[in-house]
């Protein structure tokens, strides 16, 4: 297989969204490397912050509610510019925009370490997450275009570990960093991580052009970037602020829930009949993709919105410090990041519909039993670990081989707007999930019974995303 041209070669640089040449696998792994390098700064901080919220608070004299904005902040940053990240890719091409991501988080990492109040950091937050909300899509689709069609599966593998590294390490490594020293080091950490990113982003990726030439330059559809950026960040805030006070039906929620969604449904209607639409809606008329989309949307929901449950159930029923609570939850995270990266290889060869189902059932079956032992009063910690990593192996068979199955068949112009699209996917069910159990957990009663309850729809969405499944493609990608 040829090799891709290096940054000084005087070879012809393929388009932002046409594919390259078939990478080595020593390439491919340089350039999975520099991605998740770079992708999991972005995830970690989506986490490692909030275990420094009281600190925050302490140090600048402000109310949690305030400082509570340096996450909230950070996420509607990280949802208002993801929108942008495949115009931004056809615009000035994948490579460019990467590095000028790393650069803004790298320097909203440096600026929020020296801010003097609460304000300050609210608005350096917002740099960071401007920067890190480009990083995953943008990672991914250039992972996706380095791979061939065979190895996808192996690199969408890897490309996934920051998604599954960060819920797990991010609130241990916070935690120490705020024993150990002080809050400006849960910031201060990613300067040397981003400046070696740089560099290799610089020396390792690929180069590529933007898609045309002068006035044939994709434009910017500006109407749709003014209708999805700010209604995703106004979805997601209201169902954030649905979740923690356990009624959208306030107008704090539902106000902004609504405009929301009402801008997100004004986007679709356009995406669908304009010409060149910021996200291309009709990707969904693969119905690969569309299967793909489908069993992840509950699968996610469902995934990353019991991730509040675990450090809650812990500390309030079984009276633990935070740390411990993380290193209970850590065996399933680790067992599903080992899992998924069998599952993500097996599904270069396997029946997609076979894999993928039966990770679903897995998964729902674990959850089930985490349930069932939460509800059990003195039940030993041990079986719970147990039962969340059954629900890891679930988690592991999915969520990745999905990813890649969903996307395979694409023709490769159409893998900038793939990527953005699943990004959208799991900021959004993230978020409905992690809203929708905390109103569940809330209404039930901080109670063994309330977690039961709540572990139990958990099992229920991860459950939901079978149907779906059922309906991915029944032969092997070779076959």
């Amino acid at each position: 297989m040829s090799r891709l041209p290096s940054a000084g070669s005087a070879r012809p640089v393929p388009p932002a969204g046409v594919a390259a040449p078939a990478a080595s696998p020593a390439v491919l792994h340089r350039v999975v490397a520099v991605v998740v390098l770079g992708t999991i700064m972005s995830v970690l901080d989506m986490t490692i912050v909030n275990v420094a919220l009281r600190h925050l608070s302490e140090s600048f004299g402000a109310p949690l509610e305030t400082i509570q904005w340096t996450a909230t902040a950070y996420t509607l940053a990280l949802a208002a510019v993801i929108p942008a990240a495949a115009w931004a890719m056809g615009r000035v091409g994948a490579k460019r925009t990467y590095i000028t991501a790393l650069a803004l988080f790298t320097l909203g990492s440096l600026l929020a370490a020296c801010a003097w109040d609460a304000g300050s950091l609210i608005a350096f937050r917002v740099v960071q997450g401007l920067g890190g909300g480009l990083l995953q899509p943008v990672g991914m689709a250039m992972g996706m275009r380095v791979a061939d069609r065979a190895r996808l599966g192996r690199a969408m593998g890897l490309l996934g570990l920051p998604l599954l590294i960060g819920p797990v390490a991010g609130p241990v490594l916070g935690g120490r960093l705020l024993d150990a020293a002080s809050w400006h080091w849960i910031f201060l950490i990613n300067l040397p991580v981003g400046a070696l990113a740089l560099v290799l982003a610089a020396r390792l990726l690929p180069r590529d052009a933007p898609e045309g030439r002068g006035r044939d330059l994709p434009r910017l559809d500006v109407p749709g970037l003014l209708m999805l950026s700010p209604g995703l960040a106004l979805l997601l805030y209201g169902l954030a602020r649905g979740g923690e006070h356990g009624d959208f039906t306030a107008p704090g929620a539902l106000l902004p829930t609504l405009a929301g969604a009402v801008l997100a449904a004004a986007f679709v209607r356009r995406a669908l009949t304009v010409r060149a639409p910021l996200l291309d809606l009709r990707l969904l008329r693969d119905r690969t993709f569309a299967a793909g989309i489908g069993t992840l949307a509950p699968f996610t929901c469902g995934y990353f919105g019991s991730m509040l449950l675990g450090p809650l159930y812990w500390q309030q029923e079984r009276g633990l410090s935070a740390t411990a609570a993380g290193l209970l939850g850590a065996p399933a995270g680790l067992v599903v990041g080992v899992t998924m990266q069998v599952a993500a290889r097996r599904i270069d060869t396997a029946v997609p519909r076979r894999l993928i189902t039966a990770g679903c059932a897995v998964a729902a079956l674990g959850m089930g039993l985490m349930a069932w032992q939460t509800g059990t009063a003195g039940v030993a910690p041990w079986r719970i670990a147990v039962a969340g990593m059954v629900m890891g192996v679930g988690a592991g068979m999915t969520l990745m081989p999905a990813m890649t199955t969903a996307t395979r068949g694409l023709p490769p112009d159409r893998l900038p707007g793939a990527s953005t699209a699943l990004s959208i996917n799991a900021q959004l069910a993230a978020s409905v999930g992690t809203a929708l159990l905390s109103v569940v957990l809330a209404a039930a009663g901080p109670s063994p019974a309330g977690f039961r309850l709540t572990y139990a729809v958990t099992a229920a969405l991860l459950a939901a995303a079978v149907p779906c499944a059922l309906r991915l493609p029944g032969r092997p990608a070779g076959g």
